[in-house]
C-alpha cells in the first residue's frame, strides 16, 4: 500500500513518530530535533503537526540535552550575525517582557556611554506587555527596520542600536512563535528559553543579561518557575560561548509611571536627562553594571552618566541615527478620563496586570500581529504602592483616542488599586529579587 504522505518517501522521519515520542514523555533523539525543526521551517511538517508536539513538549517537558539541540536547530534555521569585526566588544539585554517595561530605551545608550557596543534586536507587543518598537516608533521618522550593514554601521559609530529582528535570523523561531500563541503553549519552559536563546546567540552578541520578570505582569507569575526558565536560558547561552547572567525582577507593580507608547519614552528621556521614577533608574542601573561587568568594564559609574547628561546625549545620536526626529513632540492621545482614589488611606497594591490590560485595552498594544497601535495611549500612574491617598484623588489617567474604549479599560482596572487604613507600613519592593550566573 502507497503511503499517503508523499514527503515519507523523501525524509528521514515522519512526524507522527516524532510527535508520539514526546507524547509518551520520550527522549528525542539530536536528529529528531534538527529533522522536525528544518522540516517545519520547510512546509514539509503542518501546523497542526507541530501544535501537537509544542502542546507534548508543554505536557511532559524536555531534558536539559533536548532544549540546548532544539535552540541549537533554531539558530541554524537562518543566518548569525558577526560582531567580532567592531572595534569596541558587545553587550546585549533581553526582558521575558512586562508592564511600564521600557528599560531597553535609557539602557541600550547608557551602556554605550562607556564603549560597549549594545546590538539590540527587539520586537512588538502582543497582548498586555509592550513592545520596544512599538514605542520608540512613537518617535516622528524613526525607522526600525535596518539592513545588518547599517546595523553594524553604526554599532561602531554610536555605539547602540534598537531595531527589528531581520527575517533571517532564527526564521524556524519566528513561525513557532506565532503557533504558540494562538494554541495556548507560550508558557512552556522549554520553548520559551529555545525561543528568546535562538535569536540571541543568533544575533552574536559576546555577552547577554536576562531581565526575567516574576509577578501579575510577567509571563511568570511564580518565582520557582521564574527561576527554572532563567537557570535554563543562563545554561542555554553559556553552552554557546556567550557570556550570560539572569536578574530576576518584580513584576507584581507596573515599572514607572507610564504604560503606553509616546508615554514610556516620555519617561524614559526623564530618566536619560538625570530625573524619572526611582525604580525605573534602579533597575536601569543593575542591568547596565551586568551588561558593562560582562564586557570587562567593572570600574564604572553608571548613575554618573545618567545625572550628567552623557546617556542622554547617546540616545540623541541613536535615535537621529535611524531617522528620528527628536525635536519632534510626541504624540498625546485625544481623549483622557481619570481614576480616583476610592477612600483615604495608603496605596498598597497597583496590580501590574490590569494596568497592562487596561493600556492594551485603550489601543496602546495590539490582539494579533498585524493590527496597529495608538501612539499616544495607555495608562498614567500618580502614586505607587506606599504613597498616602485621599478618596477622590487621582491615582491615574487613561488615555486613548477611541474613547468608546474607555468601559472596558476601566473594567480591568476594577480592583487594581489597593488602598489599606491610614498608617498601614507598606514595606518598599525590591526590584532585583535574584542573580542567576
Amino acid at each position: 500500500m502507497m503511503s499517503t504522505n508523499p514527503a515519507r518517501n523523501t525524509e528521514p522521519f515522519d512526524a507522527v513518530d516524532v510527535i508520539r515520542v514526546k507524547r509518551d514523555k520520550g527522549v528525542l533523539s539530536p536528529k529528531q530535533i534538527d529533522w522536525v525543526i528544518d522540516a517545519y521551517t520547510r512546509g514539509v511538517v503542518a501546523d497542526e503537526q507541530m501544535s501537537a508536539l509544542n502542546m507534548a513538549i508543554f505536557l511532559n517537558g524536555m531534558s536539559g540535552d533536548e532544549i540546548s539541540r532544539w535552540t541549537a536547530a533554531m539558530i541554524a534555521s537562518g543566518e548569525r550575525m558577526d560582531f567580532s569585526g567592531l572595534s569596541r566588544p558587545t553587550s546585549d539585554k533581553h526582558s521575558t517582557g512586562g508592564v511600564g517595561d521600557k528599560i531597553t530605551l535609557p539602557l541600550a545608550p547608557l551602556v554605550a556611554v562607556f564603549d560597549v557596543a549594545v546590538p539590540q534586536l527587539s520586537g512588538r507587543g502582543l497582548g498586555h506587555t509592550g513592545g520596544t518598537l512599538d514605542k520608540l516608533e512613537a518617535i516622528a521618522g524613526w525607522r526600525a527596520n535596518l539592513s545588518n550593514e547599517e546595523i553594524f554601521a553604526q554599532l561602531e559609530s554610536v555605539g547602540a542600536v534598537i531595531c527589528a529582528a531581520g527575517a533571517g535570523l532564527a526564521p524556524a523561531d519566528k513561525k513557532l512563535y506565532a503557533l504558540r500563541d494562538v494554541t495556548s503553549t507560550v508558557e512552556a519552559i522549554p520553548l520559551i528559553a529555545s525561543s528568546i536563546m535562538s535569536k540571541k546567540i543568533a544575533e552574536g552578541t559576546g555577552s547577554l543579561v536576562l531581565d526575567v520578570k516574576v509577578g501579575s505582569g510577567a509571563f511568570m507569575k511564580e518565582v520557582d518557575k521564574a527561576r527554572e526558565l532563567a537557570q535554563t536560558m543562563v545554561e542555554l547561552g553559556k553552552s554557546a560561548g556567550v557570556h550570560t547572567v539572569a536578574l530576576m525582577t518584580d513584576m507584581s507593580v507596573p515599572l514607572g509611571l507610564t504604560a503606553g507608547n509616546a508615554l514610556e519614552v516620555r519617561e524614559s528621556i526623564e530618566v536619560l536627562q538625570g530625573g524619572g521614577p526611582e525604580d525605573v533608574i534602579e533597575l536601569t542601573v543593575a542591568l547596565a553594571e551586568e551588561m558593562l561587568a560582562g564586557a570587562g568594564r567593572t570600574d564604572v559609574d553608571v548613575r554618573a552618566a545618567l545625572a550628567d547628561g552623557r546617556a542622554y546625549d547617546k540616545w540623541r545620536d541613536m535615535i537621529a541615527a535611524q531617522g528620528g526626529d527628536n525635536d519632534a513632540p510626541l504624540p498625546v492621545a485625544k481623549y483622557n478620563e481619570q481614576i480616583v482614589a476610592a477612600a483615604d488611606g495608603v496605596l498598597s497594591g497597583v496590580d501590574a496586570l490590569a494596568v497592562g490590560v487596561a493600556a492594551w485595552r485603550l489601543g496602546a498594544g495590539r490582539a494579533r500581529k498585524e493590527e496597529p497601535v495608538q501612539a499616544g495611549a495607555g495608562v498614567e500612574l500618580f502614586a505607587k504602592p506606599g504613597a498616602t491617598v485621599r478618596a477622590g484623588q487621582v491615582i491615574a489617567t487613561l488615555h486613548t483616542d477611541t474613547p468608546e474604549r474607555f468601559g472596558r479599560a476601566k473594567e480591568a482596572l476594577d480592583g487594581a488599586f489597593t488602598i489599606a487604613p491610614a498608617g498601614t507600613e507598606v514595606a518598599p519592593s525590591k526590584i532585583v529579587l535574584e542573580r542567576i550566573a
